[in-house]
C-alpha cells in the first residue's frame, strides 16, 4: 500500500529564497531541513547563541556564555546575563506598526512608539500602586491591545504575569488565582462574542485580589466595583516615561497552567528565555519577517498568546488581533483588510468557514502562511484550506513547557495535510513503544537540553514529572512530554493523541478528574469516567463519558445534567458529544481505571 499522500501545497523557487530558513542553512553550510535540525542539536550552544544574537537582545549585560550547565534536565542558559525581555520587544522603528486591533467598526493601527507609551502608562501604574518586582498579577481578559499593554508593563516593571483564561468558570479562575496568589488581577467589565455579552469581571470569586478593571463599553452600563478595585484609566499614568527594571535570564515572566491527570492544574513559570524559543519558532517554522502580520485567534490563559506576542514583535512583525470570534464573517474579512501575512487556525474553526462557505475566493491576498496547533486536524479540511488560500498549512505541536513546539513543518518541504515534517530546531525526540525501544508508533520523549523546556513546576517536583522512571536510551537523557505519534514510510509524521488521562477539547487540554469532578454525583450512578476520542477521520478529539450504575439509567437524560454540570462548574466551551451506560468500568489490580481500555473500545 503506497502511504504517500498527495501534498496539498509545494514551495516555489520564490518561497524557497525567501525563507528565514534558507538564510540559516546558509549560515549553517548545510542544504537540507534534516541537516540543518542536526546541526541545531548537535552544536547546540553554537545554535542558541546565533539565536540569541539573531534578537539583538539589548543586554544591560551580555550573558558569560550560552549554556553553562552540562546537565541536560537542569541546563543554565545566559548566565551572568542581565536585561529585560520586553526591552527588546519594543526596541524597533517607533513608527512600525506593532498592533493592527480590528472590529466590527474598522481598523486600530497602533505603531512601536504608542505601545511603548502605553506600557510606560501601565509599568508607572504598577509602581505607583506599591507593586515590586517579582509581584504577580493575573490577566484573565479576552486577547486584546489592553490585555498586550497589561502582559508587556508588567513584565517590564519586574513582575510576573499569572495568565488565566477567560473562558473558566468562577471556580475555575479561583484554584489558578490560589495557585499564584497575585497581588492584583486585570480583567475588564464584559465582552462581546457573536452578538452575545459575556461577563468577565463579575466571574472573579470574592476573594480575588483587587481588579484592575478595563471599561470595554459592551456591558451596557459599568460593573460595581469592590473598594479596593480600579478602573483602568484610573491605575494607568499616562504620559509616564518608559523604564524596564533589568532581570537575570531565570527569571520568571509569566505563569502558565497545563492540566495533568491529578485533577490539578500543573503550575508552569516562564523565564526570559522562553521568549526566544517562541521566537525563534516563529521566525523559522512560521517563517514570520519583519513587516509580516501575525493573526493568532487565542488568549493569554494558553501558550499561543504569550507566543504570538513575542514570535510577532521580537521578529519587528506586527500583532493581528480581532475583537470577535473568529467564526465570523467579520474575523474573515479582518484577515484581508488587515494583510495577514501569518495567519494560525485550529481545526474547529477551518470547519466552520468550510460549513458556512465563509472563505470567498481571493479573500486573503496577503496570506503567505497557515499554522495550525492545539487540536488533531482534519486532512480534508485543511486540504481544502491550502487549496482555497494557495498558502501551506504548517501543522505546529508543542505544549505550555516547551514554551513552542517540538515538532512542525517547515516552509521549504511540501505540506501533506494533518502531517509534521521535521522536530523544531534545537530540539529533539524519539518516539519509543511500551517495550522502551525505538518504533514507528508510539510515545514522544524529548531530548533536552534546548531553551524553553521548563526546568521547574511550582505545584509540584519537576524531576519527578519529566524525568523520573522514562526509559534508558543510550546515553541520551530523555524527557517525558505525553504524546502519542506515528511516523508514516516517507518520514511524515501523524499526530494520535495522549497516552495519559489529559484531553484536547477545542484546542483546550483538561483532565478527565477536571470532568469527573465537575460532573460529581449523580443519580442512580456508582461511577463515571471521561475520554477524549478523535473522530475516525481526523479532527478535534470529542468528549465520551461512561457511567456505571443503575440498569434504568437514561443516556440521553445523563447527557443533558452532564452538559448542564460541566459547561456551570468547568467551560462552556466543552461539549458533550456520548454517553455511554455500561455495567461497571475496567479497572487495575490496584483499582484505577483503565481509561486507556475504555478509549480503545470506544474507537474500535
Amino acid at each position: 500500500m503506497d502511504d504517500r499522500p498527495i501534498p496539498a501545497w509545494v514551495p516555489t523557487d520564490q518561497t524557497i529564497e525567501h525563507a528565514n530558513l534558507s538564510d540559516l542553512m546558509a549560515v549553517a553550510g548545510v542544504t537540507s531541513v534534516q541537516e540543518l535540525h542536526r546541526w541545531s542539536v548537535d552544536a547546540s550552544s553554537t545554535f542558541w547563541g546565533a539565536i540569541v544574537d539573531g534578537f539583538d537582545i539589548p543586554f544591560v549585560s551580555p550573558p558569560d556564555t550560552i549554556n553553562a550547565s552540562d546537565n541536560p534536565t537542569a541546563p543554565d542558559w545566559l548566565p551572568g546575563a542581565s536585561f529585560n525581555i520586553v526591552d527588546a520587544c519594543l526596541d524597533h522603528a517607533g513608527d512600525a506598526v506593532a498592533i493592527v486591533a480590528g472590529s466590527t467598526v474598522g481598523l486600530e493601527r497602533i505603531t512601536i512608539d504608542d505601545l511603548r507609551s502605553r506600557v510606560a502608562a501601565f509599568a508607572a501604574g504598577f509602581r505607583a500602586a506599591g507593586f515590586a518586582q517579582g509581584d504577580r498579577i493575573a490577566i484573565m481578559m479576552p486577547m486584546t491591545v489592553e490585555a498586550v499593554v497589561a502582559y508587556l508593563g508588567i513584565i517590564a516593571a519586574g513582575g510576573v504575569v499569572a495568565s488565566i483564561a477567560d473562558s473558566f468558570s468562577t471556580d475555575e479562575i479561583a484554584v489558578r488565582l490560589s495557585l499564584t496568589e497575585p497581588v492584583a488581577v486585570v480583567t475588564q467589565d464584559a465582552a462581546e462574542r457573536a452578538g452575545k455579552v459575556i461577563p468577565m469581571f463579575d466571574k472573579l470569586p470574592e476573594d480575588a485580589p483587587r481588579a484592575i478593571v478595563v471599561d470595554s463599553g459592551a456591558h451596557g452600563g459599568r460593573v460595581d466595583l469592590g473598594d479596593d478595585d480600579v478602573w483602568w484609566d484610573d491605575f494607568v499614568v499616562s504620559g509616564a516615561a518608559y523604564e524596564s527594571r533589568a532581570m537575570s535570564a531565570d527569571a520568571h515572566t509569566n505563569i502558565l497552567f497545563s492540566s495533568g491527570t491529578t485533577g490539578t492544574p500543573k503550575v508552569i513559570p516562564w523565564t526570559q528565555t522562553t521568549p526566544l524559543k517562541a521566537a525563534m519558532d516563529g521566525r523559522y517554522h512560521q517563517d514570520i519577517h519583519a513587516g509580516d502580520v501575525v493573526a493568532w485567534p487565542t488568549n493569554l490563559g494558553w501558550m499561543m498568546g504569550p507566543w504570538l506576542i513575542y514570535a510577532s514583535l521580537l521578529n519587528e512583525a506586527t500583532i493581528g488581533l480581532y475583537a470577535d470570534a473568529p467564526t465570523t464573517a467579520g474575523f474573515v474579512r479582518f484577515v484581508g483588510e488587515a494583510n495577514v501575512s501569518m495567519l494560525g487556525v485550529v481545526p474547529s474553526i477551518v470547519a466552520v468557514w468550510r460549513s458556512g462557505n465563509l472563505l470567498q475566493e481571493d479573500a486573503w491576498p496577503s496570506l503567505r502562511v497557515l499554522s495550525s496547533t492545539g487540536e488533531a486536524s482534519n486532512a480534508d479540511d485543511y486540504r481544502w484550506l491550502m487549496e482555497s488560500t494557495g498558502a501551506p498549512v504548517i501543522e505546529y505541536c508543542g505544549g505550555t513547557e516547551v514554551g513552542g513546539g517540538y515538532i512542525t513543518g517547515t516552509v521549504l518541504e511540501p505540506a501533506v495535510p494533518s502531517r509534521f515534517t521535521t522536530p523544531t530546531l534545537g530540539l529533539d525526540f524519539v518516539i519509543l513503544g511500551e517495550d522502551g525501544q525505538p518504533t514507528d508508533t508510539g510515545e514522544i520523549f524529548l531530548v533536552p537540553p534546548s531553551i524553553g523546556l521548563s526546568t521547574e513546576l511550582l505545584d509540584r517536583d519537576h524531576f519527578d514529572v519529566y524525568y523520573a522512571g522514562v526509559p534508558e536510551h543510550g546515553e541520551r537523557q530523555l524527557r517525558r512530554h505525553g504524546d502519542q505519534m506515528r511516523r508514516h514510510p516517507d518520514g511524515t509524521y501523524q499526530a494520535l493523541g495522549r497516552v495519559d488521562d489529559t484531553m484536547n477539547l477545542g484546542g483546550i487540554k483538561v483532565s478527565s478528574a477536571d470532568l469527573e469532578g465537575a460532573i460529581g454525583e449523580l443519580d442512580g450512578v456508582t461511577e463515571i469516567a471521561a475520554i477524549g476520542s478523535p473522530p475516525s477521520g481526523g479532527g478535534p478529539e470529542r468528549l465520551i463519558v461512561f457511567a456505571a450504575g443503575r440498569d434504568d439509567l437514561d443516556p440521553n437524560a445523563l447527557k443533558a445534567e452532564i452538559q448542564q454540570r460541566i459547561r456551570a462548574k468547568l467551560n462552556p466551551l466543552f461539549k458533550v458529544h456520548d454517553v455511554i451506560v455500561v455495567p461497571s468500568l475496567p479497572r487495575t489490580a490496584s483499582q484505577k481505571v483503565m481509561r486507556r481500555t475504555l478509549r480503545s473500545e470506544y474507537d474500535g
